[in-house]
């Protein structure tokens, strides 16, 4: 489930959106005004003298938000580094460069199990995860690899794209763009995490990554971007031709 795969990162926001409230209450304090203004002005070195030392000993207001602004801070850091060290766990084992395409399988659109013995070093291989069928940036990379669908196999070349989306979901989005090639359901996204595939925006999005492998089964690039969808096509065949 997201809340759990992503438990660091949503107490991390979680624990920091009311950040902004008790630091305006604080620097209304320190700077000795209630305008709100005060939050936007880039008034800095008082501030940091306030937090860590003792500015206005008589005044106990300044001297109890003092002491829960540190508190908040150090759980917050706590939680970032937290969620750091997480996502650095999570990425030691990722698929790299030189790396051998691991086993799986998995069900594809049509409910068959495929099993990646059946083309891995035999084939050129063109694996690309995408975060969900039907949106906008990803029905545009599924159509180009569509489009160039015959360049591919000439290059004899498999498209596998990836994606947690259910067996059912997959059908729909394959017969509505007439998809000629093998969409598989990572549900639970166990390949995603097996090859290490990075998340986008905090953790939010799930990444937009290809991987190609020639017929030895070993990677010979990656391509990674959430933002240039068909972009994985054009990179995906540049590799296949200079790799002849």
């Amino acid at each position: 489930m997201f809340i759990f795969e992503n438990i660091w990162l949503i107490l991390f926001v979680a624990w920091g959106l009311p950040l902004t409230f008790y630091r305006s209450k604080f620097r209304k304090i320190v700077y000795q005004t209630d305008s709100w203004t005060i939050n936007f002005k880039p008034y800095f070195m008082k501030e940091l003298k306030a937090l860590f030392g003792n500015i206005y000993p008589e005044n106990r207001n300044y001297l109890k938000l003092r002491n829960f602004y540190r508190f908040y801070l150090i759980i917050y850091l706590l939680l970032f580094t937290s969620y750091l060290t997480f996502s650095q766990n999570n990425h030691m084992n990722e698929i790299k460069i030189g790396t051998k395409i691991p086993e799986f399988a998995l069900r594809d659109q049509n409910g068959n199990l495929f099993n990646i013995d059946t083309v891995l070093g035999k084939k050129n291989l063109v694996i690309y995860f995408y975060p969900k069928d039907d949106s906008p940036g990803c029905t545009k990379e599924a159509c180009s690899f569509r489009d160039q669908f015959e360049v591919f196999t000439e290059a004899d070349a498999v498209i596998i794209g990836i994606s947690g989306q259910s067996v059912e979901s997959h059908k729909e989005f394959a017969k509505k763009y007439r998809l000629s090639f093998t969409l598989l359901s990572d549900q639970g996204n166990k390949i995603r995490k097996l090859f290490g595939v990075p998340t986008n925006f905090l953790g939010l999005l799930p990444g937009r990554v290809t991987y190609i492998a020639d017929k030895t089964g070993k990677v010979i690039y990656i391509f990674d971007s959430q933002i240039q969808a068909t972009k994985h096509v054009d990179e995906a065949l540049r590799i296949l031709k200079e790799s002849k």
